[in-house]
């Protein structure tokens, strides 16, 4: 307890220096922003602002890219309250209570609802990611190849139970990734394989690329076909404090609320999204009168908004502890870690403790920035609403370009991104999840690697991944997961849940 106390305190030394505390307001603040604004999600943010992150010292680049992620989550409930669209995925089921409680006059009480549920959550996800990090790190510290080569296998089963849709989509989205994750350079032979003899492919698909095409410019697409539709509360915002009543019937859901999103943010594939959802179909179960809901409950606004913000938290524990992506957004940290030449995993923890430290002081003083911001802030927030859509496009679209072109000045980059649009468009009207993708894009290279150390330790012998218990273990566990989620009465429900 005591390492752990003095452990916090060299993560608040680290982060109470001037630059990282600016990096921190700039990532909250950017973060609701693109929660606020309906159509740009984290995922497309984040990647969009890889290319800035370049030039920032590493500690502080992390901070900032996190902030954006939980602080997408407080903005979402902004536009889910006030206009009926969720500015952010995990926010959609905020939409069924909390503009229903605007139209009565209470739009207040559920923003305030909202931002307190979150801090809260935040908080509390913050200390379990601070409890978890030295116990997983020591674990992870005993992993050797093989059993990493399993664990992405169930990392892999995980996103592929817990996507939406059918269970062969899926499976098919995350045989793409890992194909796609493949172009490029041999690892160990540097022969070209998949590049079809064009240059540019020769050091593979950068995922800034697929993250942006997939993630960033077809859900522009998409938008753009949709008739847009606001109706903005008029009345002013006013009464922001919720009352005394309000508070107790909310406290029980946003408890609950934070204890679901927590546990669901770790595992990989559910993140912020699939936390929401749970919590709220969990209220309605637990409602003594479920038909109060989606006719203005606030239970219907505090415990998803404490679940999504609670699963944002604890999706770091694997990333930070093993090494492992849980969500897109995560991949994406990956990413910006290899950007400042840092291997996730438990080596950060002992080789890198002020970032590690660092990021997860960064975390309690974001959720405190995001409160004592964000209340105050409706006004400008509502006035942003009223800006046309078609009036954004234009200027996403540019910032966009700007950013992939930045990363190696290759206008082949843009051209890329433009192709991988085009697919993800494609993808979304047929229904098929593109996160999945995007996790089998960036553990590929992972995968691959230990897949070939665990085999020349072995001397080509493939039993290996049997043989070594923990290895074993983790693949049963995969492949009892993926058995489990075909059977025919285990997909209705999951189908039911997922309509639900």
């Amino acid at each position: 307890m005591s390492d752990l106390f003095a452990n916090l305190l060299m993560g608040f030394s680290v982060v109470m220096t001037p630059i990282n505390l600016g990096l921190c307001l700039i990532g909250v603040l950017v973060g609701t922003l693109i929660g606020v604004l309906p159509g740009i999600g984290p995922v497309a943010t984040i990647a969009m602002l890889l290319p800035i992150t370049f030039g920032l010292p590493p500690v502080g680049a992390l901070i900032m890219l996190a902030g954006i992620y939980y602080g997408a989550q407080y903005g979402g409930s902004t536009t889910s309250i006030l206009i009926n669209i969720p500015g952010e995925s995990s926010s959609v089921v905020t939409t069924l209570d909390g503009f229903q409680m605007a139209k009565q006059g209470r739009a207040g009480p559920a923003l305030a609802i909202a931002a307190i549920g979150s801090f809260f959550a935040g908080c509390v996800s913050t200390v379990l990611v601070a409890a978890l990090g030295a116990p997983l790190t020591s674990i992870a510290l005993l992993f050797g190849p093989a059993e990493y080569f399993s664990l992405m296998v169930l990392g892999l089963v995980f996103a592929v139970v817990l996507a939406k849709g059918s269970i062969p989509k899926a499976i098919a989205m995350i045989l793409m990734g890992l194909l796609l994750s493949m172009v490029g350079s041999d690892l160990e032979t540097g022969a070209a394989r998949m590049s079809f003899d064009i240059p540019e492919l020769s050091d593979g698909i950068g995922f800034v690329n697929v993250a942006m095409g997939v993630f960033g410019f077809a859900e522009i697409l998409r938008n753009l076909e949709q008739p847009e539709q606001r109706s903005i509360v008029q009345a002013k915002v006013t009464g922001l404090m919720p009352t005394r009543d309000d508070l107790i019937v909310a406290a029980p859901a946003i408890g609950r609320g934070t204890v679901l999103g927590s546990i669901l943010g770790i595992l990989p594939g559910g993140g912020a999204v699939i936390a929401a959802f749970a919590a709220y179909t969990f209220e309605k179960r637990m409602a003594k009168d479920p038909s109060r809901f989606g006719r203005g409950a606030i239970e219907g606004v505090a415990a998803p908004e404490s679940a999504n913000n609670a699963a944002a938290q604890t999706s770091f524990i694997p990333l930070l502890t093993l090494g492992i992506p849980p969500n897109a957004v995560m991949a994406l940290m990956v990413g910006a870690m290899t950007i400042h030449g840092i291997v996730p995993g438990p080596q950060v923890m002992t080789k890198q403790p002020e970032l590690f430290w660092g990021m997860i002081a960064s975390m309690w003083i974001g959720n405190l920035m995001l409160v004592i911001i964000n209340l105050p802030l409706v006004g400008i927030w509502v006035r942003l609403l009223r800006v046309p859509y078609r009036h954004l496009f234009p200027a996403i679209l540019i910032f966009c370009c700007i950013g992939v072109y930045s990363i190696n000045n290759s206008p082949f980059d843009v051209v890329i991104t433009g192709c991988f649009a085009l697919f993800g468009y494609w993808l979304a009207k047929h229904d098929f999840e593109p996160a999945p993708m995007l996790l089998g894009f960036v553990l590929g290279p992972l995968m691959e690697e230990n897949l070939r150390r665990a085999m020349l330790i072995a001397r080509g012998d493939a039993t290996v991944f049997a043989t070594r218990p923990l290895s074993a273990g983790l693949l049963v566990v995969a492949f009892g997961l993926l058995i489990i989620a075909v059977l025919p009465m285990i997909r209705k429900r999951r189908e039911e849940v997922f309509i639900e």
